[in-house]
């Protein structure tokens, strides 16, 4: 892997750096568009007092649940965390730091990271626990929160195919928090599900540019579903 040819052969190349105390960014909304591949990896590396900021935690036994059972989340950066029981026990219990966002701050919180602002104001949580500790002002008539911006030493992210370069073209829902995620670390692994040559896929089709990514993997997925409705 070097210059603009961005794909590693496996997963220890894909998460070399990778180690203890480590702030990493996971992509996904529910079980949806999760780096799955990368995630049992660092379950498998044992890296621990990680702050993950991911939209949620996952379920308890898969996703960012395989994380916390072996406890090496120390701190969750999210905005819904409903789905799994094991990280509410370990909230009670004080085994883990939450700081739950609003989505939409916490999706604006990545894109500054990724785009190199520092910080921003908005209505969100105003009045609320959301609102303890932070700086506060009035625009016009209306009251506003000071949100700092998020970046993480790993963005891993989930896209559906990429070139050698790295470009990237994410598909439907799974594209969610994907992309600003892709931005916002200092080294970026793109696990996918298709990579193809410079050139094969359509320029104006590009959701991600390879500018942003250090790494890409080809992954297989499970794609589990969370809660499947059939009527």
């Amino acid at each position: 892997m070097s210059g603009f040819y961005k794909v590693v052969d496996n997963y220890d190349q894909a998460l070399e750096g990778f180690s203890h105390n480590m702030t990493v960014m996971v992509g996904g909304f529910g079980l949806c568009g999760i780096p799955e591949g990368l995630i049992k990896k660092v379950y498998q590396l044992g890296a621990n007092n990680l702050t993950c900021i991911s939209n949620n935690a996952g379920v308890s036994d898969y996703g960012l649940g395989l994380w916390l059972q072996k406890r090496q989340i120390k701190t969750m950066i999210a905005s819904y965390v409903g789905e799994n029981a094991l990280f509410e026990s370990l909230l009670i219990n004080g085994e883990l730091e939450v700081i739950l966002t609003p989505q939409g701050t916490m999706a604006e919180k990545i894109r500054a990271g990724g785009a190199g602002i520092p910080a921003f104001y908005v209505p969100a949580g105003f009045g609320t626990e959301v609102a303890k500790h932070k700086e506060t002002r009035q625009f016009n008539d209306k009251h506003y929160l000071l949100e700092h911006a998020l970046t993480a030493d790993f963005s891993l992210v989930k896209a559906w195919k990429a070139d050698t370069m790295g470009n990237l073209i994410y598909r439907k829902t799974a594209m969610n928090f994907n992309p600003i995620m892709a931005t916002a670390g200092k080294i970026t692994v793109a696990e996918v599900e298709e990579i193809v040559a410079v050139g094969e896929l359509d320029p104006e089709r590009i959701d991600t540019p390879s500018i942003y990514v250090d790494r890409v993997i080809l992954g297989t997925f499970e794609k589990r579903i969370e809660q499947r409705t059939v009527k």
